[in-house]
């Protein structure tokens, strides 16, 4: 699915207010009762951003900036949205193109000389390929590396830098580590949401025996185009977390042990007692083999009509849910967070995109600064009503997010005693973390191979300089 659109300018007034890039809110989210659990929340009717900041990039007006993104409907929306303070400030517009294949593709044009100005990138090892194979993306300007350094954290800036040279500033941000389930099915069934791994696994056996079959515990589904199996990947980083421990997914996707490492074939095989357990998946879609052709944005949809009662997605699972569907903790649906082995630990997977330039346009710079500030984070948070968005971006305003499932999950980016790891898949190689790691965990579920072959033939892969 590929979608291409220009940005929508809104009519807003705006005027430099100041020296600082400084988003004033006119019009802020209005949430239902201080909670927004009902996905409704609100739009920002207008805002200002302090047009002055762009003075030194020159006259944009009529200029273009083409932008190259996953980033696809519903969420392609909002993050247009997002775009329009910069467009009416500056007289810019931003060219958006949206294909879950541009993982895939992105390689291929800048071969053939035709790159987007800017490409969304969701992974640091895309960052890297695309740094090291084709010497493609350019080095971040200084005002984008300063509102990094003001902004995020400094493991968030390393994610964008490669061999020492910082290319792409953080975007969004992701919390992983989430169950999506049916409130009401809990409470009327009498189940508890569980606070360890081994509860979890005890609740998936109570739902199979107690149903004998008429439903499954779990959905899933890793279709997803070119990019498919990676939600697969999702499943196994977190279990690598939970049984093998934060040292040990650090030194696994830098390569420091194996990828077939016994370790990470005891996780494999911990979330295949889940994922690979015919009475427990796979709910409303099919057996075993129908993860591998379930689409991702579509798999946790048996919930909704009783057919599964679990589906681990990310937070950003929110915006799939069709639409009329209530996420709220007596909603339609809401997630909790995956157990770890005990609640003493809160290991938890995240991840975000990271915006890399080929281009050095004043226009494409001036876009970048915009994205890289926390203007720009609280411009999405508020054209973001239904919600399904987050940051790690420290200026970011919590009470502009739109739900309280949202304020969650950016409280869980923030908070101190959150042990967080950034997706392995992202951070591996692209050869190997998109690669042969998505296309392992297809032939993992339609070929029914095992994880240790599974894991060698990933660890094959690896590049060996």
């Amino acid at each position: 699915m590929t979608i291409r659109m220009a940005s929508r300018r809104r009519a807003a007034a705006v005027a430099a207010t100041g020296a600082s890039l400084a988003l004033i809110l006119t019009a802020c989210a209005d949430t239902d009762d201080g909670g927004g659990d009902g996905g409704g929340g609100g739009e920002a009717a207008a805002y200002e951003i302090d047009c002055a900041a762009y003075d030194e990039f020159g006259d944009l007006e009529g200029k273009t900036v083409s932008v190259y993104t996953t980033i696809v409907e519903p969420e392609a929306e909002t993050q247009t949205a997002s775009y329009e303070p910069f467009e009416e400030c500056t007289g810019v517009t931003i060219d958006y193109e949206a294909s879950r294949e541009m993982e895939a593709q992105i390689a291929t044009r800048v071969q053939a000389g035709n790159p987007p100005d800017i490409a969304i990138l969701p992974q640091p090892g895309l960052l890297q390929s695309l740094v090291r194979d084709y010497d493609a993306v350019l080095p971040a300007p200084e005002q984008v590396e300063a509102n990094v350094d003001e902004g995020w954290a400094p493991e968030w800036k390393e994610y964008g830098t490669v061999d020492g040279t910082f290319y792409a500033a953080p975007l969004g941000s992701n919390v992983k580590s989430f169950v999506w389930y049916s409130p009401s099915m809990f409470e009327e069934a009498g189940y508890e949401v569980p606070e360890t791994w081994d509860e979890l696994l005890d609740l998936t056996a109570t739902i199979a025996e107690s149903n004998e079959g008429a439903t499954r515990p779990w959905c899933a589904g890793v279709e997803s185009g070119d990019a498919s199996g990676w939600p697969g990947t999702d499943w196994i980083e977190d279990v690598v977390l939970r049984t093998a421990g934060p040292d040990v997914y650090d030194q696994w996707y830098s390569h420091e042990i194996p990828f077939n490492d016994p370790q990470i074939v005891d996780a494999w095989d911990a979330a295949g007692e889940i994922l690979k357990n015919p009475d427990y998946v796979n709910g409303g879609l099919g057996g075993v083999d129908s993860i591998a052709t379930s689409t991702w944005t579509d798999a946790g949809y048996p919930i909704l009509d009783g057919n599964c009662w679990m589906h681990r997605a990310a937070n950003f699972y929110a915006t799939q849910w069709p639409e009329g569907t209530e996420v709220a903790p007596d909603g339609d649906v809401y997630a909790f967070y995956l157990p770890a082995e005990t609640t003493d630990e809160r290991p938890t997977l995240v991840a975000g995109e990271f915006i890399g330039a080929f281009t050095d346009r004043p226009e494409v710079q001036a876009f970048q600064t915009y994205l890289s500030s926390a203007d720009w984070a609280n411009a999405k948070a508020a054209a973001t009503p239904s919600g399904g968005w987050v940051s790690a971006n420290k200026g970011l305003d919590p009470e502009l997010l739109a739900t309280d499932f949202d304020k969650l999950s950016a409280e869980i980016l923030a908070d101190e005693a959150t042990v967080a790891r950034f997706d392995a898949s992202d951070l591996m190689p692209a050869s190997v973390g998109t690669d042969t790691f998505w296309n392992g965990i297809i032939e993992w579920f339609a070929s029914d191979k095992s994880s240790e072959d599974v894991t060698t033939t990933i660890e094959n892969s690896w590049p060996k300089n």
